[in-house]
C-alpha cells in the first residue's frame, strides 16, 4: 500500500523559513516525478515544485522561484521542500504527490498547512 505523508507545516513569521518533509512508504522517490502541491483557501490547487524521477531535474513555479528548493533523499524515501524568504501569500496547504504521468499513476498526501503571518 502506498501512502505519502507530509510534515513540517506551521506558523511562520513573513521572511522566514520552513522545511516541508514527504515521506513515502510502498514507493520508492526517484522512481516518480515527485511534486508539491499547494492550494489557498477558496482556490484551485497549484503546481508548486518537481523533480523528476530519472534525472532528477527540478522546476518550479515562478511565484516561487529563487525561494524554495525541492530535493529528494531516495535512501530516506522522502521528498523536501526548503522554502525560504516567505512571504503571506504562501499560506496555503501543502500536499505532496508522486506520478507516473505514462502509467496512469498517481498518488496524493493528506496535506500540512503552511501560514505565513505575522
Amino acid at each position: 500500500q502506498v501512502q505519502l505523508v507530509e510534515s513540517g507545516g506551521g506558523l511562520v513569521l513573513p521572511g522566514g523559513s520552513l522545511r516541508l518533509l514527504c515521506t513515502a512508504s510502498g514507493i520508492s522517490v526517484n522512481d516518480y516525478t515527485m511534486r508539491w502541491y499547494r492550494q489557498h483557501p477558496g482556490k484551485e490547487r497549484e503546481l508548486v515544485a518537481e523533480i523528476s524521477g530519472a534525472g532528477g531535474r527540478t522546476n518550479y513555479t515562478d511565484s516561487v522561484k529563487g525561494r524554495f528548493t525541492i530535493s529528494r533523499v531516495n535512501a530516506e524515501r522522502t521528498v523536501y521542500l526548503q522554502m525560504t524568504s516567505l512571504k503571506p501569500e504562501d499560506t496555503a496547504v501543502y500536499y505532496c504527490n508522486a506520478i507516473k504521468v505514462t502509467y496512469g499513476v498517481d498518488y496524493w498526501g493528506s496535506g500540512t498547512l503552511v501560514a505565513v503571518s505575522s
